[in-house]
């Protein structure tokens, strides 16, 4: 908990996680008008995971750029630009009245998602360095109580705000709005130059990211599916019997990783970051048979259980990163964190795919499955260590 304190009474560090607490604001939000979207545009599973796709292909699209820009417009500057026209792009998905639209909007949410995600990663890595503080795992806190803050505000405004694209539009002038607050204290922080003076660096040297990355990315895929398909989830296998109860599953799952995030950091000082990541990955599979059972009690259970399972995992993955040797904490932080993010958006994709083929149900259990693939890794990963 002293990184959390040290967020709350600093401003210059709170600036920055807001960043982090913006972008999965927009995240929650949008997710919760995902069965609205597909019934709109009356489409099948299948499709909706060719859309989420386009996600992804935005995301990639901007893997190679975001250095270029970062370096170009300043770090601070890039993170600032890119959460605002992140949350603005949120606007087209539900302003697209054909398939084709939905999935030209989502190209450009994943292109700038993907941008702001490395440039607030890199940015909280560059203040560790000069500021010789320790706080990204409780910036990935604050990133998943932003999914809370966007699935509990617009569970509540599900009942008032009958236009979607009118709660979204309120929550974008929010995070824009707020984070012209707090821009002031991380504007213009660039990149150190010992940064920008380092060559590239030979392959070897990336060797031991592979398994951090590998990891990044089950897990990371992980959180996206939950993101994407908890709703309909309840509402298609559970049969919830309103919208605003589909929004349960993922308010719980944000709650209970916000938690989980912001009390990582001591039990990580006891037992290390190679056992924290076996136990997460561990407490997820676990969730995931109480979310197989069908109930609302048991799978909005499972659902808390998962998000505090993978809660204390990508922390724990980006700080291994930071501390490989022979490469920069940034770049091994934005390797990791990038390949994960790109799990964030194939695992909706990969869902679809699964239960157009088949059903939901084994979407989920599939899930399962790549879980308990993370739990057997990372236990060899322990040993090895």
């Amino acid at each position: 908990m002293n990184s959390l304190k040290l967020i709350i009474t600093n401003k210059r560090y709170f600036s920055v996680v807001w960043v982090f607490c913006s972008l999965n604001i927009m995240i929650g939000t949008w997710v919760l008008y995902i069965p609205q979207v597909k019934e709109k545009l009356q489409l099948n599973d299948g499709q909706i995971g060719f859309a989420l796709f386009c996600l992804a292909l935005g995301l990639l699209f901007f893997i190679p750029i975001a250095p270029v820009v970062t370096k170009k417009i300043g770090l601070g500057k890039t993170t600032f630009f890119g959460i605002c026209i992140f949350s603005i792009a949120f606007l087209g998905p539900l302003l697209a009245n054909s398939y084709t639209l939905l999935c030209m909007a989502l190209f450009l949410v994943g292109s700038f998602s993907g941008l702001t995600d490395i440039a607030m990663n890199t940015l909280v890595s560059e203040i560790e360095k000069k500021d010789k503080v320790n706080f990204m795992s409780s910036a990935h806190g604050f990133f998943s109580l932003g999914g809370a803050i966007g699935a509990l505000t617009g569970t509540i405004l599900l009942n008032v705000i009958s236009i979607p694209l009118y709660h979204m539009l309120l929550m974008t002038s929010f995070v824009i709005l707020s984070n012209l607050l707090w821009v002031k204290y991380y504007f213009n922080t660039t990149e150190s130059e010992i940064e920008k003076q380092e060559g590239k660096h030979p392959i070897k040297y990336f060797k031991p990211l592979f398994i951090l990355a590998f990891l990044a990315m089950i897990v990371m895929g992980n959180e996206g599916a939950i993101e994407h398909w908890t709703s309909i989830y309840l509402i298609e296998v559970v049969k919830v019997s309103a919208y605003h109860l589909a929004g349960l599953g993922f308010t719980i799952f944000s709650v209970t990783m916000t938690i989980g995030r912001f009390f990582g950091d001591g039990i990580s000082a006891k037992i290390g970051s190679a056992k924290m990541i076996v136990l997460g990955c561990s407490l997820a599979s676990f969730g995931y048979f109480f979310v197989l059972l069908g109930s609302l009690i048991s799978s909005v259970l499972g659902f808390g259980v998962i998000g505090l399972g993978l809660s204390v995992i990508i922390p724990e993955l980006v700080r291994l990163a930071g501390k490989t040797k022979g490469i920069s904490a940034s770049k091994g932080i934005s390797f990791v964190s990038g390949v994960g993010f790109l799990g964030f958006l194939l695992g909706p994709i990969i869902l679809g795919y699964i239960s157009d083929s088949f059903h939901l149900t084994i979407s989920f259990a599939f899930l399962l499955g790549i879980m308990l693939v993370a739990v057997a890794t990372s236990i060899v990963k322990l040993k090895r260590k």
